[in-house]
This record gives structure tokens, sequence and C-alpha cells, in this order.
């Protein structure tokens, strides 16, 4: 008996072990796996960073429709080589000649690849300030995307202003209205801003609601070296339309675009009831 109970012993020490060594296997994979794509992360951009210098010659609103084109190659590239695979669902049509207010959760620093792989048509993306100040790559966000400082009620203003005007272009806007990333891993959303939908009603634009339900999978919040392969995708909901809404509308109008993209990110992922 106790022959048979040591034999128990060194057998489970040693699965313990070997479970343990092959953690250990993949954790050194991930980190090498991890390195070698920022690395092409950073290659890529240096060699994106003339061409997109080069297409503010075209002036802001020409340029800055060639430079999305410039990302989207970009993205498609990166993704390619690190074998991220970019797919798009549509759970209602979407008709590219209309102009939108794209709406999205906002969880992981891998949004924005799949957002300039998304869309054919023009379009600009409000981001934050404080990506800008990212070495090279910061160039390249400033000529790219609307810059917001939510702390500062001017610039805040002035980006709204710059939104409108772009929808006036024929340009699409994409915000991600929880405004920062959602850190409660067991809801699917956090609260929204109102600017968004305050846009959609003052420009008379429709806004298509879309989620991101694998960016967190493929690069998590908490750590850069997260990184994984896989599928990563864009999943587009059903038009809300603004015709006929005022500013008394905006709350109803901000609660059911958060309630579809509730739902529909509680379908393509799991969360506690």
């Amino acid at each position: 008996m106790s022959g048979v109970f040591l034999l128990y012993i060194i057998t489970l020490a040693k699965n313990i072990a070997i479970a343990f060594f092959m953690r250990w296997i993949l954790r050194v994979i991930q980190i090498i796996y991890c390195i070698y794509a920022f690395s092409l992360f950073a290659l890529l951009t240096l060699i994106a960073f003339p061409l997109v210098m080069l297409s503010l010659l075209l002036g802001y609103h020409r340029g800055g429709n060639l430079i999305y084109i410039i990302c989207k190659y970009w993205a498609a590239t990166w993704f390619l080589l690190i074998g991220v695979r970019h797919k798009e669902i549509f759970e209602s049509p979407h008709d590219t000649n209309k102009q939108w207010v794209f709406v999205a959760n906002h969880i992981s620093y891998m949004d924005i690849p799949p957002i300039v792989l998304m869309a054919p048509q023009p379009i600009r993306i409000l981001g934050k300030y404080e990506s800008s100040k990212i070495p090279i790559f910061g160039w390249i966000y400033r000529a790219a995307v609307i810059m917001v400082d939510r702390s500062n009620a001017e610039t805040r203003a002035q980006s709204f202003r710059a939104l409108k005007t772009a929808l006036n272009r024929g340009i699409s806007i994409f915000l991600f209205p929880e405004g920062t990333f959602n850190m409660q891993e067991n809801q699917p959303l956090k609260n929204f801003y109102d600017g968004a939908f305050r846009l959609a009603i003052e420009t008379g634009t429709p806004i298509k609601p879309m989620i991101l339900p694998d960016t967190i999978d493929r690069l998590h919040f908490s750590s850069l070296f997260t990184l994984t392969p896989g599928i990563c995708r864009v999943i587009f909901l059903e038009e809300v339309t603004v015709t006929g809404l005022s500013a008394e509308d905006i709350p109803h109008l901000r609660d059911k675009v958060y309630s579809i993209m509730d739902q529909a990110l509680r379908k393509y992922r799991r969360y506690p009831s």
C-alpha cells in the first residue's frame, strides 16, 4: 500500500513539474513573439512615416484620406506578419456610400488596427491627445486623427467643431463613447459620454454601432507582453437613425445605442449574468 502511495506522489510531482515547465516554455515563446511583433510595428511605422508626411502636402482633408489608405496597408501587413486575422461580420446591411458616426467599445490598444482596416469610406477617428506623445508614431497619429484633451474644455470644443467639419465634407467619424479603456472585465461596457450622440443629432448623421469582441484576447490592456495571434472580428450592428431628434433626446439615444452594443457583446463574448 505504501509503495502504491509513493508511486502516486512521484507521478503527481512529475506531472506538476512538466506542467510548470511547459507554462514557462510557452511564456518565453510568447515574450519572443511579442518582441518580434512590436519590432515589426516599429519598422512598419518608420516605413509609413515619410509617406504620411508627403500626404500632408495634399492638404488636411485630401491628405488625411490618403493617410488612412496608407494606415490600412500598414495594419493589413502587420496583421499578416504576426498571424492576426481580420474578419468583418454584418448583422445588418452596411451602406459604404453613406456617412456615419461609428461607435465601438474600447478595451485594448489593439482596437485601432481593425478600425483602419474596416472602413472603405473616408473616416476620421477621435483620439486621445496623450497618444500623440509617442515618438514617430505620434506624428502619424496627429496627422490621422482628430485629437481631444478631455481635461480641457476649450480643446473639447475645438475637437467637436473639427468633427462637424469632417462630416460636412463627406467624411465619416469614429468615436469610442466610453472615452477610455473599459477595465471592468465582468461588464461589457462603461458608461457612455454624450458627445457622439450630440454630434449625430446636430449633423443629422445616422449612428452605426460596432463591437470589437476579440481585441482584448489579442492584446490585454494589462501588458504589451500579452499579445497573441488569432482572429480579430469587427461586428457591424443595426443602424440607429437620428431623424427628428433634438438635444432633449440625447439620453434616450445614448441608452438605446448602449443597449444594442451591450447585447451584442454578451452574444459574442461570455460575461457574468
